[in-house]
Parts: C-alpha cells; sequence; structure tokens
C-alpha cells in the first residue's frame, strides 16, 4: 500500500540548480543584446527572474495538490479540450515571425503548445491505467490514443511548429511502449510516418534548408549554415574549462538565438567541456529519479502520470542539445529550465511539482 513520504530531495535540488544556471546564463547571453534593443541588459534577466519565481510557485502548489486528484474526468477531458480550443485561438492571434504559436494577453503571452504536453501526458496516463491489460486492443486504447493525438500534433504542425509536435510524438510513444505496446506496432508507426515528414521537410523550402545545412553547413557559411557554425564555434572555442562567465564572443550579434535555442552553445562557450558536461549530468539526474519515483508510484496512473511528464522534459532537453551539437537538423526547441521562456519555464517547473507529489506516495 502507498505510504506518505517526503519529496524526492534529490529532484528537487537538480531542478533549483538548472533554474539557477538559467538565471545566470539568460543574463550572460542576452545583456549586450537588450542593452541595445530595450536599453537595459536587464531587460531579460528581470522577465526570466520573474517567470522562474511564478514557476516556482506553481511547483510549491503542485507539490501540496494529491496527483490522484488528475485522473478526475473534469481535468483529463476538460483540459484537453481546453487546450485544443487554445491551440485553435492562435490562428486568430497576429503572426509572429510568419507563425501562429501565441495567446497575447497585453503584454503578456505564453504558448499553448506548452501547455499541451502535461495534458496529453495526463490523458494518456488516465487512460493507460484503465486499459492496462489491453494496451494493444485498438478499439479501447490505440485508437483513442492516436486520435487524440493527431488532432494535438496537427494544430502544433499547422503553427507550424514540426519540433515541438516531434517531441510530443515521442512522450506518447515512450508511455505507450513502457504500457507494453508490441514492438511490432512501435516499428510500424516509425515506418508510416516517414511519408508524412518527408511532405512536411521536402515541400518547405525553409525545412529543406535547414535538412542539407545539417548535412553540409559549409555550404550555405553565410546562409542557413549560419547558424550551425557559429554553435559549433562557440562550443570549440570553449575549451576544457570555457573563456569565462560573461567573456563570450559568439552572442555578440553572432549566434542567433543565443539565449533561447542556443544558450547551451554560451554554456558551451564560457563553462566549456566542464560545464557543459555537468549541466548534461543534471538532466542526467532528472530522468534517473524521474523514473525511479514514477516506478515507485502507488498506482499505474502515478507510473505513466510520472514518466510522461519526465520523458517530457528530457525528450525536450535531448533535442535541444542534440541541435546545439548539429547531431540534429535546427529547430526552435528551449533547453527546458535554463532557456529564456517564460511559457516553456512555467510548465516544466509545474510539471516538476507534480513528480514531486507523486515521489511523496510510494509502494
Amino acid at each position: 500500500m502507498a505510504r506518505k513520504l517526503s519529496p524526492d530531495k534529490l529532484l528537487f535540488t537538480t531542478t533549483l540548480a538548472l533554474v539557477l544556471v538559467g538565471v545566470v546564463m539568460v543574463f550572460s547571453a542576452s545583456a549586450v543584446m537588450a542593452e541595445e534593443k530595450f536599453g537595459s541588459p536587464y531587460y531579460f534577466l528581470i522577465r526570466q527572474g520573474v517567470w522562474a519565481l511564478l514557476g516556482l510557485i506553481g511547483m510549491w502548489w503542485a507539490m501540496h495538490v494529491d496527483y490522484r486528484s488528475y485522473r478526475h474526468p473534469l481535468c483529463v477531458y476538460g483540459g484537453l479540450f481546453v487546450c485544443i480550443l487554445l491551440l485553435v485561438g492562435v490562428f486568430f492571434m497576429d503572426p509572429n515571425h510568419n507563425t501562429h504559436r501565441w495567446i497575447r494577453l497585453g503584454s503578456l503571452s505564453f504558448q499553448p503548445s506548452e501547455l499541451s504536453k502535461p495534458a496529453l501526458v495526463i490523458f494518456m496516463a488516465s487512460l493507460l491505467e484503465k486499459e492496462a491489460k489491453r494496451v494493444n486492443d485498438w478499439r479501447h486504447t490505440l485508437l483513442p490514443c492516436l486520435a487524440v493525438l493527431f488532432v494535438v500534433l496537427g494544430l502544433i504542425v499547422a503553427e507550424p511548429d514540426l519540433g515541438t509536435s516531434i517531441t510530443i510524438g515521442a512522450v506518447a510513444f515512450v508511455l505507450l511502449f513502457c504500457a507494453g505496446l508490441r514492438l511490432t506496432y512501435v516499428l510500424g508507426a516509425a515506418l508510416l510516418a516517414i511519408p508524412p515528414l518527408f511532405c512536411l521537410v521536402y515541400f518547405y523550402e525553409y525545412r529543406m534548408q535547414r535538412v542539407l545545412a545539417f548535412l553540409d553547413p559549409l555550404s550555405d557559411p553565410l546562409g542557413s549554415g549560419f547558424q550551425i557554425l557559429q554553435s559549433w564555434t562557440a562550443v570549440g572555442s570553449g575549451g576544457l574549462t570555457g573563456l569565462g562567465l560573461m567573456a563570450g564572443k559568439q552572442k555578440l550579434f553572432y549566434l542567433p538565438e543565443p539565449h533561447t535555442d542556443f544558450i547551451y552553445a554560451v554554456i558551451g562557450e564560457e563553462w566549456g567541456l566542464v560545464g557543459s558536461l555537468a549541466v548534461l549530468g543534471l538532466f542526467g539526474v532528472f530522468l534517473w529519479r524521474g523514473v525511479r519515483l514514477s516506478l515507485r508510484a502507488g498506482d499505474g496512473f502515478g507510473r505513466f502520470l510520472g514518466l510522461g511528464l519526465t520523458a517530457m522534459v528530457v525528450c525536450q532537453a535531448f533535442v535541444n542539445i542534440s541541435v546545439v551539437l548539429s547531431l540534429l537538423p535546427t529547430k526552435g526547441i528551449p533547453l527546458p529550465f535554463v532557456s529564456s521562456g517564460g511559457s516553456s519555464l512555467l510548465v516544466s517547473l509545474v510539471s516538476v511539482g507534480v513528480l514531486l507529489n507523486i515521489s511523496q506516495h510510494s509502494d
């Protein structure tokens, strides 16, 4: 029987360390740019600090809410319905850089795609707990999962945001696989995904240019390959111990988006291999503790919920770091807890609060 324990202190400490790294590195990566654009070097630092504070408050709140309350149908289906409405609502907002990803309310803005990640995890955790013995049943399990998944992913792809949709799809299949989905179904789904992915890349010129730049960035060093080459330069110039905090050069209008998508490159330049491995190690500890507390949860819903939220953070970190190191084509995916961005930081910290609550209930 599950018993009440103290929250996972190592997971809590690891999360705080990543948030602190994020606040420090956002200031280091953005100070000069913020001074140039907004007249204050502290512009992004203040924003990151405010969102971090709100996220920590949300994490504390979620840590004290029994995770089993999320399996209530109103929470499962109501949250999913609200997310779908918001994902539709972004198309009625003014575009930003030719994309419809943001809901804007005055000076505040957030991305519904970030909110859809935990909503989808809660839905799948609830369904998989009920259908644990027939996870390979098309009618009762796979069809409902895939139907909801295709609706959510279709709306996110249309924004367009292919990177986030791929990350969410990966989290969904991690959950299904952990629930006992046959390997033949996993391989079949991977094969079926190839044609639409090919079309979404081949028939969109900017995506095709990113893939070609990934294969050969030197073919267009001042165009599509510029971002990759600047990231290489930043990471490579850091050496073993880095140039020192605030001493990086590539963030000075060379490396695009140094405080968001490519903040790990700034960490590599200023903290070197040692600092880069330290941040990577923190995500490794996060994965370890997240899986550990999930497997020790008192019921199936807690296990699937914990695994899904852990995979949500770790998969996103894997994609971001892989892009910075040119192991994957360039995509606009923030590094959880570290990159500048309120929606991602808030959702990630509240999700950690849910994980901490799960860790308090163990078999």
